[in-house]
């Protein structure tokens, strides 16, 4: 009874911390990165076929059935990782329930989870996606390993592809690890060897039908999708590569809270390496202890190689949890366990008040949350959220007035257009997706001339024109320095009119030129 009222309170407080953090300010890049993709999946239009893509469909698709559920709106939209984050959460108590500890703690450190996991951005985002969903993989292999379930197996590999079609990292370093983790259980298991590959099997045999299916009745050209998922976006993780610098005193400084509180987990992973005649339990402890460790060191990596801020501080919660379940197990020190009930406290409450009151995720800190304004105002959708945005951090009713003058215009001009715009959300404010060859445009969603993949994209991007008799070209949003990419297209430059309508909207007449 105590554990279905933890699961409760679990449930509706991980949806509603989301909720809440969600629509205090926004950072439309990133903020609004699924709202109209939804949309157009909702009209017909799909990815790598109808608009250029470098991030997962899978974030898409799930929004784009919660718009046909729910109906299209800030909430609704929201709803999407908020139900990811209780999905999380609760797998989370579970799982510390299955390492020994005890229900009011497991119960603390899921409130943890809730806390520090989705809500440092609220809105779908991919790279929390991708994360989220390859800890809930390492989460089915230890449940796999200490419950002898076979759905936990079945659930890996589908919990693989979910991270990999949401963002195609950190999912390939968790494959090898998972792999390597399997085996060693495999090895050490008498019983199930038959039973982890068959259930392996199924669930990777789900995930590839599932695939399947969508890419064969959307009509996806699976060359479009290896362009531009795999052979672009690995271009540009070459270049990340190359240039990445690590800074070893930032990265023991920024992930120190993480650091500590595993301390206790490796002493303990050190304490089991030296008993020489290991039974099965510690056998398994060992084992997830490995999977656990060896997560947390792929996820600063790839923290390292991402350029959006630390989204993986939820791992202070989750490494608690695991240090006093097994510090409690094998040296039943109530010290050690104090000490990591006050860091995990503090550093839970730090970083709540860093990056979701104070909402650092979406560049807003020290703004003046007072002047934010009702979204309502630019359009019925958007009610619930507080308009404010780094943009204009003082004048945010400037900015939506702005706006309101820029769907007003877009909403008279009966040609056929492309809109390119950080604020994704004119497509299903007018009903209309605009013929945007992109999901969103910045210098990494877009192949720049030195890349072997530009002209794959210079062609997406005519065939969009062509195909849709395109006669104008819109452009809203403050910085305008990598918006005139398109210009390229065209025998002479001198053909295109612009227009400059007010601070956010340049118009771009191309009725009189003629395409390369």
């Amino acid at each position: 009874m105590k554990n279905i009222i933890y699961l409760i309170i679990l449930s509706v407080f991980s949806i509603f911390i989301n909720q809440y953090v969600a629509s205090r300010g926004v950072f439309p890049i990133d903020s609004f990165l699924i709202f109209d993709a939804a949309y157009n999946i909702t009209s017909g239009n799909h990815p790598f076929k109808d608009y250029w893509l470098i991030t997962g469909p899978f974030v898409d698709y799930i929004q784009s059935l919660l718009f046909l559920i729910f109906g299209i709106s800030w909430t609704s939209y929201v709803l999407h990782a908020s139900l990811l984050n209780m999905t999380l959460t609760l797998f989370s108590f579970n799982f510390f329930l299955n390492i020994g500890l005890k229900n009011f703690y497991a119960f603390i450190y899921s409130l943890g989870i809730a806390i520090l996991a989705y809500p440092s951005i609220g809105a779908p985002f991919v790279d929390h996606h991708s994360v989220i969903f390859c800890i809930m993989a390492c989460f089915s292999v230890s449940l796999a390993i200490l419950l002898k379930k076979n759905l936990f197996w079945i659930l890996t590999p589908i919990f693989i592809t979910f991270s990999f079609f949401s963002k195609q990292i950190p999912s390939p370093y968790f494959v090898v690890l998972l792999a390597v983790i399997i085996s060693l259980y495999y090895y050490n298991t008498k019983s199930e060897k038959k039973n982890i590959l068959k259930n392996l099997f199924f669930g990777g045999f789900i995930s590839f039908v599932l695939i399947t299916s969508v890419f064969l009745i959307n009509e996806i050209p699976i060359k479009n999708f290896l362009v531009q998922y795999i052979l672009y976006p690995f271009s540009l993780g070459e270049e990340r590569i190359d240039k990445l610098n690590i800074d070893f005193k930032n990265l023991i400084m920024q992930f120190k809270y993480i650091y500590i509180t595993l301390i206790p987990l490796c002493v303990s992973t050190f304490f089991l390496l030296k008993i020489k005649k290991k039974n099965l339990v510690e056998k398994n402890d060992l084992i997830i202890s490995f999977l656990f460790l060896g997560a947390v060191l792929i996820l600063v990596y790839y923290q390292l190689l991402t350029k959006n801020q630390v989204l993986i501080f939820f791992l202070i919660p989750l490494s608690a949890a695991y240090s006093h379940a097994y510090v409690t197990k094998y040296f039943n020190k109530k010290y050690l366990v104090y000490f990591i009930l006050a860091i995990f406290i503090f550093t839970t409450a730090k970083y709540h008040v860093r990056f979701n009151e104070n909402r650092k995720f979406i560049e807003l800190v020290n703004v003046d949350f007072n002047l934010a304004e009702d979204a309502s105002q630019l359009d019925k959708r958007l009610q619930g959220l507080k308009w404010i945005t780094p943009h204009y951090p003082n004048k945010p009713l400037d900015e939506i007035n702005f706006l309101i003058d820029a769907r007003n215009i877009l909403s008279q001009d009966t040609k056929e257009k492309i809109i390119i715009t950080d604020y994704q959300f004119f497509s299903s404010s007018l009903n209309n997706e605009f013929a945007s060859p992109n999901k969103w445009y910045d210098n990494l969603s877009i192949p720049d001339k030195k890349n072997k993949y530009y002209y794959v994209h210079k062609n997406f991007f005519l065939d969009k024109i062509k195909k849709n008799k395109i006669k104008h070209i819109y452009f809203i949003g403050k910085d305008k320095s990598e918006m005139s990419f398109f210009k390229d297209f065209f025998y002479e430059n001198e053909c295109i009119v612009s227009n400059q309508f007010n601070e956010l909207l340049l118009a771009f007449d191309i009725s009189k030129c003629k395409l390369i």
